[in-house]
C-alpha cells in the first residue's frame, strides 16, 4: 500500500501548535501595550474620582472602555492570525513556519502554490470550520484527501513535501 501524499488530522494538529505559540508572542507585543496605554488612561482619568462615590455612569464608562479596548484587541488579532497565515501559504514556502518545520505545505487541487485570495479563503473557512464544534477541522481525519472543511471551501490540500 503506497503511503499518502496528503497530511492527515495529526501533523496539520502539531503544525497548528507550533504556528499558535509564534503567534501568541506576536499577539502578546501587539495586545499588551493596547492594555496598558487602556489601563494608563482609565487611570488618569480616574484620578481625583472618590471611588466611594463614583455614580453608576462612570462605572459604565469606565467598562466601555475596557471592553472597546478588548474588542479592538481581539480584531487586531484576527488579523494578525489572517494575515500571517494568508501570507505564508502564498509564499513561495506554501506554508507557515509550523508546517514548513513538518515537511508540508499548502496547494490548490492540481498541487500549484496559492494566490494570497484563495490562501484568504481558506483562512476565512477556517472560522466556519470552528464555529461548528471543530468538526470541520476533524473532517481532515476522515476525508479521502485529508481535507477538512476549510480545504473543501478553498479548494485546497495539505500535503507532505
Amino acid at each position: 500500500m503506497a503511503e499518502s501524499k496528503y497530511a492527515g488530522f495529526w501533523l496539520r494538529f502539531v503544525a497548528y501548535i507550533i504556528d499558535y505559540i509564534i503567534l501568541y508572542v506576536i499577539n502578546g507585543f501587539v495586545i499588551i501595550p493596547i492594555l496598558a496605554a487602556v489601563g494608563l488612561s482609565i487611570g488618569a482619568a480616574s484620578e481625583g474620582f472618590d471611588f466611594n462615590t463614583m455614580t453608576d455612569g462612570d462605572i459604565i464608562a469606565m467598562g466601555t472602555a475596557v471592553m472597546g479596548a478588548l474588542f479592538a484587541g481581539g480584531i487586531l488579532m484576527l488579523i494578525i492570525h489572517l494575515l500571517y497565515y494568508a501570507i505564508m501559504e502564498s509564499s513561495k514556502y506554501q506554508a507557515t513556519v509550523g508546517k514548513i518545520a513538518l515537511g508540508l505545505k499548502v496547494t490548490d487541487m492540481n498541487g500549484n502554490k496559492l494566490d494570497i485570495g484563495k490562501a484568504a479563503l481558506r483562512q476565512i473557512g477556517k472560522i466556519v470550520s470552528g464555529l461548528i464544534l471543530l468538526i470541520g477541522y476533524i473532517m481532515a481525519g476522515f476525508t479521502e484527501k485529508k481535507q477538512a472543511l476549510h480545504d473543501m471551501i478553498a479548494g485546497t490540500l495539505v500535503v507532505k513535501k
